[in-house]
């Protein structure tokens, strides 16, 4: 287990490492643009929408899945019951 957390930790370290290396090369190319050219307001508030409206499907989705999960689970637990009891 000890070889284990010694590996994980060089493995982190190395990779941290080549991050903080990499990042000034990366943003010195393209003269500091991102992927859709220059940033200005419009693309921060639109990135910014798309985020929120992002996290509120994400949370409405995940909702809906953990009620339908909730009702097989309490259909089970009424069959196992009738099941026991016989009615």
């Amino acid at each position: 287990m000890r070889t284990r957390s010694r590996a994980a930790i060089f493995v982190l370290a190395t990779t941290l490492a080549t991050l903080a290396l990499a990042a000034p090369a990366v943003a010195a190319s393209n003269d500091g643009e991102g992927l859709v050219g220059e940033t200005n307001d419009k693309i921060v508030t639109f990135v910014s929408l798309g985020l929120v409206l992002f996290f509120i499907f994400l949370i409405v989705v995940l909702t809906f899945i953990q009620s339908a999960m909730d009702k097989r689970k309490d259909a089970k637990k009424k069959a196992r019951l009738e099941q026991r009891i016989g009615w």
